[in-house]
C-alpha cells in the first residue's frame, strides 16, 4: 500500500485519548483540518510514494540512465587505497612529507572513484605536476620515485600511461601562446588539447577536477604566463569559464591554492638547503679540527724525535 493513502486513512480514524472521552465535534473539526492541510496535498502525496518506490539507480532522470548500472557496486575506501599505497611502497615515508603525502593519496582516490570522472591528459598533466612538485626535494630521491609510482598505481591506473599523456600535451604546449591555448579550449582545431574540450562540452556531467585545474596551471607556465596568483586567476577564469564554457570558480581556487602550496614547499626547500649549508659547514669544521689536531700530533711526533736524536748523539759523543 502507498505510504500516502496510508496516511489518508490514518487522518480519517477519530482522535482519542487513553484518559478522557472523544469529543465528537473536536474529531470532525481535526478531520476537516487534517484534510484541508497541505502534507496531504496532491504533490506532497506523489513525492512521499516517489520516496517509497525508490530503487538506486533507476531514476527516471538523465543522469540514472547514464550512471545507474553503477548502482550497488562495491567502491574502494580511501582506507583500502592507502593501503594498497603503502604496501605497494614498501618503506616509511620522512616525516616532514607523510601528512602531504597522506592526503595527496586520499584526494587522488576520492576523484578517481566517481562515476563521472574520465582521465584526460590534462589531468595527468597536472597529477604528474603535483609530483614533481612535492617530491624534488624529497631527500631520498629512489623513495620519491617509488611513492610516485606507488601512488598512480593505489588509484588504478598506469603510471607509464599517465606520464605519456602528461608529456604528449606538454610537447604540444610548447612554443605556444595564450590565445592557442584559448583557442583549443574553445574546441578549435585537432589537437589533443581541443579533443579534452569538445569531450567536455559535449558532456553535460563532465566532472572537474583539482588535477585538471593545476594541468591548466603548469600549461600557463609552459607558454610563458607569469606564475603569479593573480594573473593565474584572471587566465584560468578565461580559459575556463570562457572558452571551455564550466563554472570557473573552483578551478580558480584551486589555482590560488597550488600557488600557495608552491610557497611554502619553497620555502621548505630552502629551509632544507639551509639545514644542509649549515650541516656542511659543521662538518667542515669538524674536518678542520681534526686536520689541526693531526699537524699538531706530527709537529710534536717531530720535535719529540730531535730531542731523542739530541739524546743519542750526546750519548755516543760521551761513550
Amino acid at each position: 500500500m502507498k505510504f500516502s493513502r496510508t496516511i489518508a486513512v490514518i487522518g480519517l480514524v477519530p482522535a482519542a485519548t487513553a484518559f478522557t472521552a472523544p469529543s465528537v465535534s473536536h474529531a470532525r473539526g481535526s478531520s476537516l483540518a487534517m484534510a484541508e492541510s497541505s502534507i496531504y496535498s496532491a504533490d506532497i502525496a506523489k513525492a512521499l510514494d516517489n520516496e517509497l518506490s525508490y530503487v538506486p539507480g533507476k531514476a527516471d532522470t538523465d543522469f540514472a540512465r547514464k550512471y545507474g548500472h553503477l548502482a550497488g557496486e562495491k567502491v574502494k575506501t580511501v582506507g583500502e587505497a592507502f593501503q594498497d599505497f603503502t604496501d605497494a611502497l614498501g618503506t616509511p615515508i620522512n616525516a616532514l612529507y607523510k601528512g602531504t603525502i597522506t592526503d595527496l593519496v586520499g584526494s587522488l582516490h576520492l576523484t578517481v572513484v566517481t562515476a563521472r570522472f574520465q582521465r584526460d591528459p590534462v589531468f595527468s598533466l597536472g597529477l604528474v605536476t603535483v609530483l614533481e612538485l612535492l617530491l624534488k626535494n624529497f631527500p631520498e630521491q629512489d623513495t620519491a620515485k617509488r611513492i610516485k609510482s606507488a601512488m598512480i598505481e593505489s588509484a588504478g591506473m598506469v603510471e607509464s600511461e599517465v606520464d605519456a599523456e602528461a608529456a604528449e600535451v606538454a610537447a604540444w604546449a610548447q612554443g605556444k601562446t595564450r590565445e592557442d591555448i584559448a583557442s583549443a579550449l574553445r574546441g578549435e582545431g585537432d589537437s589533443t588539447l581541443a579533443q579534452v574540450a569538445n569531450g567536455a562540452k559535449g558532456d553535460e556531467y563532465w566532472m572537474y577536477s583539482r588535477f585538471f585545474g593545476i594541468g591548466l596551471v603548469k600549461m600557463m607556465d609552459i607558454v610563458g604566463i607569469e606564475q603569479d596568483m593573480s594573473v593565474a586567476y584572471d587566465v584560468m577564469e578565461d580559459w575556463v569559464g570562457t572558452c571551455l564554457g564550466k563554472p570557473h570558480y573552483t578551478a580558480c581556487a584551486d589555482s590560488d591554492l597550488y600557488f600557495k602550496q608552491k610557497g611554502k614547499l619553497d620555502m621548505m626547500e630552502t629551509m632544507m638547503k639551509e639545514i644542509e649549508i649549515r650541516e656542511k659547514k659543521r662538518m667542515a669544521d669538524r674536518l678542520e679540527a681534526k686536520a689541526e689536531m693531526a699537524l699538531l700530533a706530527a709537529e710534536k711526533a717531530e720535535k719529540m724525535q730531535e730531542q731523542i736524536d739530541l739524546e743519542a748523539a750526546k750519548e755516543k759523543q760521551e761513550a
